[in-house]
């Protein structure tokens, strides 16, 4: 078996393992092994293909793999907020007078009635009226009016 051979047994089984893994790190060196596949065909020696192997594994790490991670892998792409997160900017109809001197105040949101405060010191927000989620803090929701 020609060295070449080997190196390209090296990426493919380095193209196999990033398949079942995350993160672009064993692809980094499938081309790394890749690269050293060509120049062992070429007919160079064993310290030329390590040399082509290290330089172009570091390339790939240093600048192929935080290209792709940034276009391909972006984390934050669609996030759903989803449980009590779902609520900010919800529309609410305040199903009790919301009044901070009375400790008062209740917002419906889908059926749900939630403990509620307005926004604003001292602002009182007459039942019925629609109020707009601010934020929520355990199971209390800041609103203001709509």
């Amino acid at each position: 078996m020609e060295m070449w051979h080997i190196w390209a047994i090296v990426a493919a089984v380095m193209v196999a393992v990033e398949i079942f893994t995350a993160g672009f790190a064993a692809i980094c060196l499938a081309i790394g092994a890749a690269a050293s596949a060509v120049v062992a065909g070429m007919g160079f020696g064993l310290k030329a293909q390590i040399i082509w192997f290290a330089v172009f594994t570091l390339f790939s790490f240093v600048v192929v793999r935080p290209i792709v991670r940034k276009t391909f892998f972006r984390k934050n792409k669609t996030v759903r907020k989803s449980g009590i997160d779902a609520l900010v900017g919800r529309i609410g109809v305040v199903s009790e007078t919301i009044d901070a001197s009375a400790n008062t105040g209740r917002v419906a949101i889908d059926g749900d009635d939630w403990k509620a405060v307005a926004d604003t010191d001292g602002a009182v927000i007459g039942k019925g009226e629609q109020v707009e989620v601010l934020g929520v803090d355990s199971i209390v929701l800041t609103v203001r009016k709509k």
